[in-house]
């Protein structure tokens, strides 16, 4: 890491390491090396003379170089920092974005950049995850056992808000940056998922039960003085959120693995981590199972009827305000998030006046006539493209286009994405030979667990529906 060079450089007696380069570490080094220059024209004072011999002068340009190198690095963490800081925001609105990583504060310093990761992208001759999981696993290969057990370590600390402790042991989470490919770019998005907030998957257990209030206590003005107050008692239950395993398996041959010029973790990994986050997002949408029920399909949700065999833009907008208005109503909250299905927004945005004058404009050509803000491009990472009645509107293909009695409805989905919590795991990776070691192939089998509480609060959550969201006419 560059600023653990410099900082080597600047006091080499001191054994620096990644916790130690920190900005206050680097605020206090530089303070030391001010202190050493300022003893050093302090000593030219004393003893009454013009200038510094050449031995002072020499250090003194050393330490003014130092300093400098620090100042240029102080610059960086703290550009770093704001970034991070950045980002950090846009998790907590809009659920983990990009490299998707957690904040870890301002005195924290530990990071594994692209450069330092154990397994890198696009490095076809360096370290193998595939290759080590199979040397771990048929030769007990201590090196590979160490570096993936270095980059488990490199995920917990980049997304420490994942857990990689709830399994039977043994196995190991995939690469850092498939990891952030998991998360944010997958095929397509896992938007909604992102968008929801996120918590840690608990270790050793099957379900998630989350207590809340049924009925809640009351208040009312007292009658007279010295007489009785109001007195009601809350009464409470609990919800549940069933633990769900996401798999799947990829059967490969041990000479592909092993002899290809290449490493094969891009290839293989990455698709079956896709559709991992694949399902993990349709797993959050629509899934309807006991405990294990998605946004769309949450007893006692807003439930919006638009019925219209020849439906406009117009009529839908009333009822995007309609669904806004419940929630304000129901849950005393606003929402900050509107979904719907790529086909659904590409309606609005074709849509026109009588003058022929488009309703959703792109945002530099300001707001003239809008029905909806046009970003003017998709955000590959989160799905946004633009605004509608103030909210950001995010697009995403997992949300079913064959509901309805027709089986060709989509749906808009509007909430308060923060009432809706995805336990999640990190994806773990592992390789089996023996059921196919006659064939000499190797059996990579890939996971997750996840748990979905959808049902805390149902009037966070405005489902829009019906014969109006048939497949549109452009």
């Amino acid at each position: 890491m560059r600023i653990a060079a410099r900082a080597a450089r600047i006091d080499p007696e001191r054994e620096v390491s990644h916790v130690d380069v920190s900005i206050p570490f680097l605020e206090e080094q530089r303070a030391r090396l001010k202190g050493q220059m300022t003893a050093l024209l302090d000593r030219v004072k004393r003893e009454q003379r013009d200038s510094l011999n050449p031995g002072e002068a020499r250090q003194f340009d050393e330490l003014k170089s130092s300093i400098t190198d620090i100042d240029n690095n102080l610059r960086e963490a703290r550009e770093d920092e704001r970034r991070e800081n950045r980002a950090a925001t846009l998790a907590v609105q809009y659920g983990q974005t990009g490299e998707a990583r957690e904040h870890m504060g301002p005195t924290a310093s530990f990071r594994t950049g692209a450069s330092e990761a154990t397994y890198r992208k696009g490095d076809p001759h360096g370290p193998s995850f595939l290759k080590d999981l199979i040397g771990v696993q048929l030769r007990g290969d201590a090196d590979a056992a160490e570096r993936l057990r270095r980059n488990n370590r490199e995920v917990q600390i980049e997304h420490r808000a994942l857990s990689t402790t709830d399994g039977a042991g043994g196995e190991f989470v995939p690469p850092l940056w498939l990891i952030n490919e998991y998360v944010a770019l997958a095929r397509p998005a896992r938007v909604v998922a992102n968008l929801v907030r996120k918590a840690p998957m608990p270790t050793g257990t099957d379900s998630i039960n989350l207590p809340r209030l049924a009925t809640g206590t009351a208040v009312a003005e007292q009658a007279t003085q010295n007489t009785a107050i109001q007195n009601t008692d809350a009464t409470t239950n609990s919800i549940t959120a069933a633990v769900a395993t996401i798999a799947g398996q990829q059967v490969v041959s041990l000479q592909l693995i092993e002899q290809s010029p290449i490493n094969m973790d891009e290839e293989l990994l990455r698709d079956l981590l896709a559709d991992l986050a694949v399902k993990t997002d349709t797993f959050v949408i629509s899934n309807n199972a006991t405990n294990k029920v998605g946004v769309l399909n949450v007893a006692g949700v807003n439930a919006i009827t638009y019925t219209d065999a020849s439906p406009t833009v117009g009529e839908l907008y009333g009822k995007v305000a309609d669904a806004i208005q419940q929630i304000g109503t129901g849950r005393y909250l606003p929402p900050d998030v509107i979904a719907m299905h790529p086909r659904r927004w590409a309606w609005l945005m074709a849509a026109s006046d009588t003058a022929n004058r488009p309703l959703v404009t792109p945002a530099v050509n300001g707001p003239t006539n809008a029905l909806a803000i046009s970003t003017g491009t998709t955000d590959p990472t989160t799905g946004l493209v633009g605004s509608m009645m103030g909210l950001p509107v995010f697009v995403d293909s997992n949300i079913p286009t064959n509901l309805g009695a027709g089986t060709n409805e989509d749906r808009i989905l509007i909430m308060n994405s923060q009432d809706v919590i995805l336990f999640e795991g990190t994806p773990r990776a592992e390789v089996f030979r023996e059921p196919l070691a006659a064939q000499m192939s190797v059996l990579l089998r890939t996971y997750n667990y996840v748990a979905l509480h959808a049902s805390r609060y149902p009037k966070s959550i405005s489902v829009i529906g019906g014969t109006g969201l048939a497949a549109p006419v452009f």
